[in-house]
């Protein structure tokens, strides 16, 4: 039996720069939730080092010579994947200078921390200054890897989020939902209109009574509290690593329901990194989610298809009412049905119905495109956006705040990543309908508060393959058919246009 010597040096790298990427995703969730105002600097540094350290590990001289050895040696099915995604990490990292690293590192967190008081103050030019520095950097980013990769400059960073993803392919798919959305929007308005009009339950719904119904509701999903917790921040995230995930949501005294599909959406991406392979596989790229358009498709499966269906809602009515000592009519499950599946046009895109969600996605992603390429000033961002929501959805956000610093995405440094959203709820819809398809018991389950048939099947099709597959292999294998719009056009058509 061969020694794979080059391949095993290889592991020990990846395995180092897995526990340093564990360690910074804890130290973005404590900068998140708990951190004092203070520690922004202190923070900065310590994450802008710690992102040195990885891609000094990466980048070490040998090796593209282990990579080059090691693809001559004899390899598993999953060894030889893993040197596949060993090889985009490396392709990634060696792109990039370890001054631009360091300084992209500090710029993240510099954004983000002023980004956090231009939000609630609605004051897109407190935090430009910090986003045009950023975005600088980002684009020097982007020019090194796409030289690198042989790739346009956006498609160098979506790269990142969704490994062989291309900006042409998400245009074709994005534009053909933009000539089906519009009209949509208007019939499942009009369905909506026939119907009795959702009753909104009355608050205040105090936050301790919120966090502890999540909390039943992420045991019911199968949460381990063991490996988890969930807490508040800004802006919901799931962050730390399988054996310590960790969640967030954030409160409204006036509206239970959005905190709550919050946490949902959330648990489902906690749910697939718990059942990512472990063992020898949890430190290497292999045994990574597959990318984004796979984890979306994970959180968007639990709260848009499973947990806003007739069948969870009757499970978790009673709930609800005992939580908030709710009475009448409008805690009855058919009642909550329609409140959590109204379609509305609206400007908080986390907020957002399916129908209107990927109207808020495809604006995005067309700015963000425009930016990073050089066809659109930051500056003019704000008005662009507004111009956006006017054509798509025919609304104007009133403020920044509802407009333009809704999301931490780019003030994050995350650019690249808004089309894995819809992406993902088009994976969600098809493996949802598969694994309905597949096991009898899994709505009837949803029904019970039991997602342990859901769970079951996802964990065998979805989460335990971690990174062994391309995301249309696993979609295929998991489904027979790759990304298909027409099953997700089929689930918006049987619960809004009828």
């Amino acid at each position: 039996m061969k020694e794979h010597r080059a391949y095993r040096r290889l592991e020990a790298v990846f395995r180092k720069v897995s526990v340093l990427d564990g360690c910074l995703s804890v130290l973005h969730w404590d900068m998140s939730t708990m951190m004092p105002e203070g520690g922004a600097e202190a923070r900065a540094e310590q994450m802008a080092t710690l992102k040195s350290m990885s891609h000094d590990l990466l980048t070490r001289p040998q090796m593209a010579e282990w990579l080059d050895e090691a693809a001559e040696e004899e390899l598993d099915p999953w060894e030889r994947a893993n040197l596949r995604e060993m090889q985009r990490d490396w392709v990634h990292a060696a792109a990039v200078p370890a001054d631009l690293v360091e300084a992209l590192a500090r710029a993240e967190s510099t954004c983000e921390m002023v980004w956090r008081q231009a939000r609630p103050a609605a004051d897109f030019l407190m935090v430009l200054p910090s986003l045009r520095e950023l975005l600088h950097l980002v684009r020097q980013a982007a020019t090194a890897k796409s030289a690198r990769l042989g790739v346009g400059l956006y498609d160098a960073l979506l790269d990142q989020y969704e490994p062989a993803a291309r900006s042409a392919d998400i245009d074709r798919v994005f534009a053909d939902l933009e000539g089906f959305l519009p009209g949509f929007v208007v019939k499942a308005l009009e369905v909506q209109s026939r119907r009795p009009k959702p009753m909104v339950p009355q608050g205040p719904f105090p936050i301790d009574r919120q966090r502890d119904l999540g909390l039943q509701l992420m045991t019911a999903l199968g949460f381990d509290f063991k490996h988890g917790r969930l807490d508040v921040s800004f802006h919901p995230f799931c962050g730390g690593y399988p054996e310590d995930v960790r969640i967030t949501t954030r409160y409204d005294e006036d509206n239970f329901f959005s905190a709550l599909m919050g946490v949902l959406h959330e648990t489902g991406h906690a749910l697939y990194d718990f059942g990512l392979p472990d063992g020898h596989w949890r430190h290497q790229p292999v045994g990574r989610a597959r990318g984004m358009v796979a984890h979306e498709s994970q959180s968007l499966m639990l709260e848009m298809q499973a947990c806003r269906s007739p069948d969870f809602l009757a499970y978790a009515a009673p709930l609800m009412r005992q939580a908030f000592g709710g009475e009448g009519p409008a805690w009855e499950p058919d009642n909550l049905y329609r409140l959590g599946t109204q379609v509305k046009r609206d400007f908080i895109r986390v907020e957002a119905d399916e129908v209107t969600y990927p109207a808020h996605v495809i604006i995005r992603y067309r700015l963000e495109k425009a930016l990073i390429e050089g066809r659109m000033e930051l500056d003019d961002l704000p008005a662009a956006w507004n111009d956006g929501y006017a054509r798509l959805l025919g609304i104007t956000p009133p403020d920044d705040r509802q407009g333009c610093l809704q999301d931490i995405h780019w003030f994050g440094g995350a650019w690249g990543y808004f089309p894995t959203y819809t992406l993902g709820a088009m994976t969600a819809a098809q493996l949802f309908d598969a694994a309905k398809t597949a096991d009898a018991d899994v709505v009837p389950g949803i029904g019970r508060g039991d997602f342990r048939p859901l769970m079951g099947w996802l964990r065998s099709n979805v989460h335990a393959k971690g990174s062994l597959l391309s995301t249309q292999d696993l979609l295929t294998d998991a489904t027979g058919r790759p990304l298909d719009a027409a099953v997700f056009k089929a689930h918006l058509e049987r619960r809004y246009g009828r």
